[in-house]
This record gives C-alpha cells, sequence and structure tokens, in this order.
C-alpha cells in the first residue's frame, strides 16, 4: 500500500476533525467547571452579606433605642424593607 497525497490529506483532515472536537470538550468541561466554583463563591458572599445586614439592623435598633431617631429610623426602616423583599425571593433567584 503507498501512501499517497490523498491518504495524507485524509488523515490530517481527520486529526484535525478529531482534535477539534476533543478541544470544543474541555472547552464546555471547563466552563461548567468554573460556573460551579462562581456559584459557591457567590453563595459564600450572599451569607456573609445576611452577617452584616443583621449587625447592621442590630446596631441601628441600639442606635433608636439611644435616642438617635433621624436617619436612623429611616435606614432601619429601608433595611427591613430590603431584607423582607430577600426573604421572599424565590431560591432559585437567591443563589445568583
Amino acid at each position: 500500500m503507498y501512501v499517497t497525497i490523498d491518504t495524507i490529506i485524509k488523515a490530517a483532515s481527520l486529526l484535525t476533525a478529531v482534535s477539534a472536537l476533543v478541544g470544543a470538550v474541555f472547552f464546555c468541561h471547563k466552563q461548567i467547571m468554573l460556573n460551579k466554583q462562581q456559584v459557591e463563591i457567590n453563595k459564600r458572599q450572599n451569607e456573609e452579606l445576611t452577617v452584616i445586614c443583621y449587625g447592621l439592623k442590630g446596631a441601628l435598633e441600639g442606635l433608636i433605642e439611644h435616642g438617635c431617631n433621624g436617619p436612623c429610623k429611616d435606614a432601619l426602616d429601608k433595611l427591613n424593607k430590603h431584607l423582607n423583599v430577600g426573604a421572599h425571593m424565590p431560591d432559585n433567584i437567591k443563589g445568583m
């Protein structure tokens, strides 16, 4: 069996197609893994923000108890509204 130019071209075409397919699968796998990592990072950040919001709420309530009524009451009302909206959000949106 002789190796002709046509055989070399067909082999190169096959090798290119297989390489492109493997590269596409690898790219998709990498994007899925990055997406999973980003979801985990977002969950941790949301937990931290929740703790910060409740700490801020406690501080504002303490200031109001000591007589700081003006902007503290407004800020507490806005924070309570924000927390209530977040509490009634569907779970699939909270994780984003």
